[in-house]
C-alpha cells in the first residue's frame, strides 16, 4: 500500500476529492497535494504544497518526500481554467513532461496513475461503434483537451518503457458529470435552448464525479495484479444528445454541423457556456467506450449508470444563463441563444442592453 502519495491538481474538484479520499484511508500513509493555486475547499488530511508543475522544482519535491505513488490529476479540460488555449496546452503538456522527468529520477517511485479522457479517441463518422483501449487515437479529430491528453499518454508510455519497475495506470474517463463539477458539456446542456447538430443525435456516455474519484483511488491502492495500463472508465448504458436535452427539460434548435465555428464565437462572446473546439463533432458522432477491462482487470464497478449520472446533474441544474443579464438585455432565453448564433441581431445593439 502507498506510503507517500503525491496528487497533482488538488485545487480543482476531482483532484481535491481524490486527495482527500486517499488521505481518509487507513492503508495510505502520507498524502501531499500540489497545485499552482491554493485550494478553495479544505483538504482534510492532505499536506498542500504550492508549486507549478512546469517548474523543475517538482523533482526536488518528489525526492524530499520520498514519494512512492504519483496520481496525476492536473490535466486541464477547458481553456478558461488555464487562461486560454495556449496556457492550457503548456500546463497540460509541459507540466506533465516535468512531472515525468521527476518521476524518472525518483528511486522511491513504485506507481503512477494518470487521469486521462476518452476524448483521445476523437469524433468522426468513421469511428467504431464502441472504442476498446487498443483503438487508434483520433489525433486529428480530437479537441484541444483530447489532443493534449493524447500527448500526455504518449509521454507516459515512454516513461513506462524507461521505468518498467513502476506500475502505470492510465484511466480514460468518459464525460465526467455530477451535481458539483462544471465542464464544457454541463455548461452546454445548461443552456436555455440547446443547439444540436442538424440530422445527428450522437450517443454519449457519462461517469459520475464520485465514481471518477473512486476509480482513481482504486487504481492508486489496488494490488499490482490490478494495474492494467490503459483502462476505459464509464457508466453503463448510453444517452443520446436529444435524450440529454429532454432530461434537462430544454428545447432544442437544429444547427448545421458547419456552424461550429460560429457557435464557438457566439458563446465565447456571450459567456453563456464554454464551447471548446470539437465538441459539436462529438455531439454529432457520439463516443462510446468498452468497459470490459474496467470490470475484469481493474475490478471497478460504477455505482451509477450513464443515465443516473446525468440525472444527478440535471436535478441540480438551474435555468440561469452564465454571463448574460437577461433583464437588462430585454431578450428572452431563446432570443439570446439565437443571437449568439448570428440568427438574430447582436444583443448589445438592442435598446436597454448592457453597455
Amino acid at each position: 500500500m502507498p506510503d507517500v502519495v503525491l496528487v497533482t491538481g488538488v485545487s480543482r474538484l476531482l483532484g481535491g476529492l481524490a486527495a482527500t479520499a486517499l488521505a481518509a484511508r487507513d492503508d495510505v500513509g502520507r498524502v501531499v497535494g500540489i497545485d499552482v493555486v491554493p485550494p478553495r475547499r479544505p483538504l482534510v488530511g492532505v499536506e498542500f504544497v504550492r508549486v507549478d508543475l512546469r517548474n523543475p522544482v517538482i523533482t526536488r519535491l518528489v525526492e524530499q518526500y520520498s514519494v512512492d505513488t504519483v496520481v496525476h490529476m492536473g490535466v486541464l479540460a477547458t481553456p478558461t481554467a488555464a487562461g486560454g488555449r495556449a496556457s492550457q496546452k503548456e500546463i497540460n503538456v509541459i507540466g506533465t513532461m516535468q512531472l515525468l522527468a521527476a518521476c524518472q529520477k525518483a528511486t522511491s517511485l513504485r506507481r503512477l496513475v494518470v487521469k486521462s479522457t476518452a476524448a483521445v479517441y476523437g469524433a468522426s463518422p468513421h469511428d467504431p461503434a464502441v472504442f476498446t483501449e487498443s483503438a487508434a487515437l483520433g489525433v486529428r479529430t480530437a479537441n484541444g483537451f483530447g489532443r493534449d491528453s493524447s500527448e500526455v499518454e504518449s509521454y507516459v508510455a515512454g516513461f513506462a518503457r524507461r521505468r518498467p519497475d513502476v506500475e502505470v495506470s492510465v484511466l480514460r474517463f468518459a464525460n465526467v458529470i455530477g451535481p458539483s463539477i462544471a465542464t464544457a458539456l454541463s455548461d452546454f446542456f445548461s443552456l436555455p435552448v440547446v443547439p444540436i447538430p442538424a440530422g445527428f443525435d450522437g450517443r454519449l456516455q457519462f461517469v459520475h464525479e464520485d465514481d471518477c474519484v473512486r476509480a482513481t483511488v482504486l487504481a492508486s491502492t489496488a494490488s499490482a495484479d490490478r494495474v492494467t495500463g490503459v483502462t476505459n472508465v464509464a457508466g453503463d448504458g448510453v444517452l443520446t444528445v436529444v435524450q440529454c436535452a429532454r432530461m434537462m427539460r430544454r428545447p432544442i434548435v437544429q444547427a448545421p454541423l458547419q456552424t461550429e465555428g460560429l457557435l464557438r464565437r457566439g458563446y465565447r462572446w456571450s459567456r453563456m457556456a464554454t464551447f471548446p473546439e470539437g465538441q459539436f463533432r462529438q455531439l454529432a458522432y457520439g463516443r462510446v467506450v468498452d468497459t470490459t477491462r474496467m470490470r475484469e482487470r481493474l475490478g471497478f464497478e460504477p455505482t451509477r449508470t450513464t443515465r443516473e449520472a446525468f440525472a444527478s446533474f440535471a436535478e441540480t441544474a438551474s435555468l440561469t444563463v452564465p454571463g448574460v443579464d437577461l433583464a437588462r438585455t430585454g431578450l428572452g432565453h431563446a432570443q439570446v441563444v439565437l443571437a449568439t448564433m448570428g440568427w438574430l441581431p447582436d444583443p448589445s445593439s438592442t435598446p436597454g442592453a448592457r453597455s
